[in-house]
C-alpha cells in the first residue's frame, strides 16, 4: 500500500508510537512521518507508507502553522508543561497590548536557542539523553524564521496564540523566551499544529477512525489523492511506454512540460510513479522512482 494519511495525533504520544500503531493498524511495515510532533502537541502527523516514504526528502522544510497556549507565572526545564519548574512561581500581570508587542519581536530571522531537552545532537549524543542526566548541554543556537507570531487573547496567566514558522522553529522556545522577556517566566501549555506543508487539520484523521475504516475495508478512502502531493510540481501523465522507461530509471522525453524543472509522473489517474527532474530540453529522468516493481524489458534473442 503506497500512499499518504494525515493522523490527528493525540497528546501523550510520540510521533513514533503513532507510526508503530499505523504499522498495526495498516499491517504495513513501511510507514514514516513527515514532521515529528512532540508527545504534548496534537494536530496534523502526515504519514507516507510502502514506497510513498521516499518522498520524505521533499517534506524536510515544510512550513508549519500551530495554535496553543502559553502559560506565564513559571519556567521549566523542558520549556513545556511536562517539564520541573526551574524555580518558584511568579506574579503574573500581563496585558494583552504589551504581550503583542514583544511577540512582535520574535517575527522575522531570528537566533534561537534549542531546548536542552531536545533532539539536538551534542558530540553525536542528543541533547534529552545529557539534559536528563543533569549534565551540561551545549547548545548553538540556529537561525530560524518566524513568518507569524499573533497573540489572539490573554486571560489571567495564560495567552492563546497562532503561529506560522519554518522547519526547525520551537515553539517552545518561543514561549520561554517570551517568559523571559516578560520578567515572569513562561512556558508552552499546550500545542495544536494545524498545518504541515500542502496538509491541513481538516484533512486528519483519528487513529479510531482509521482503525474503523481499515476493519471496513474503506481504508483507501483515507488516503490523501497523490495528485494533491507536492503541488508546487506539475502533474503529466505518462503514456504505457514512457511509463514502462520510467519504472526502470530511464530518461523520457515530455515535451509538454518543457518549462518544468521537476514534474510528477503518473501511470493513470492515481498510481505516482516518479519524480522526474528536467536534464535537457524535454528530457526528463526520474529522481525518484516510486513504482511497486521495476518492469523488466523485453531484450529480443539473436536467433
Amino acid at each position: 500500500m503506497n500512499g499518504v494519511l494525515i493522523v490527528d495525533k493525540p497528546a501523550g504520544l510520540t510521533s513514533h508510537d503513532v507510526v508503530n500503531r499505523v504499522r498495526r493498524i495498516l499491517q504495513q511495515p513501511s510507514v514514516g512521518h513527515l514532521g515529528t510532533l512532540d508527545p504534548l502537541a496534537t494536530g496534523v502527523l502526515p504519514l507516507v507508507t510502502g514506497n510513498l516514504t521516499r518522498l520524505a526528502q521533499f517534506y524536510g522544510a515544510s512550513e508549519k502553522t500551530y495554535e496553543g497556549i502559553i502559560r506565564f507565572g513559571f519556567a521549566t526545564d523542558t520549556y513545556d508543561s511536562e517539564g520541573e519548574p526551574s524555580g518558584p512561581a511568579q506574579k503574573v500581570n500581563v496585558s494583552l497590548e504589551h504581550t503583542r508587542v514583544l511577540a512582535g519581536s520574535f517575527v522575522g530571522l531570528i537566533e534561537q536557542m534549542p531546548p536542552p531537552f531536545s533532539a539536538k545532537k551534542v558530540k553525536g549524543v542528543p541533547a534529552y539523553k545529557l539534559a536528563r542526566k543533569h549534565q551540561d548541554v551545549a547548545l548553538r543556537p540556529v537561525q530560524v524564521e518566524i513568518k507569524e507570531f499573533e497573540i489572539l487573547g490573554v486571560e489571567g496567566d495564560q495567552a492563546s496564540f497562532r503561529a506560522r514558522v519554518a522547519s526547525g522553529t520551537y515553539m517552545r522556545c518561543v514561549a520561554h523566551d517570551l517568559g523571559q522577556q516578560l520578567g515572569c517566566g513562561a512556558h508552552l501549555q499546550s500545542l495544536r499544529r494545524t498545518v504541515l506543508g500542502e496538509f491541513a487539520l481538516r484533512q486528519a484523521h483519528t487513529l479510531e477512525e482509521l482503525d474503523t475504516a481499515c476493519k471496513a475495508g474503506k481504508s483507501e478512502e483515507i488516503f490523501i489523492h497523490p495528485r494533491q502531493l507536492l503541488p508546487e510540481f506539475p502533474c503529466v501523465t505518462a503514456s504505457e511506454e514512457a511509463a514502462a522507461l520510467i519504472r526502470n530509471g530511464r530518461a523520457v522525453n515530455l515535451p509538454e512540460l518543457s518549462q518544468a524543472r521537476q514534474v510528477k509522473v503518473f501511470a493513470g489517474q492515481r498510481e505516482l510513479i516518479a519524480i522526474a527532474t528536467r536534464i535537457a530540453g524535454t528530457l526528463f529522468h526520474p529522481r525518484i522512482v516510486l513504482a511497486a516493481e521495476p518492469v523488466r524489458e523485453v531484450v529480443p534473442r539473436n536467433t
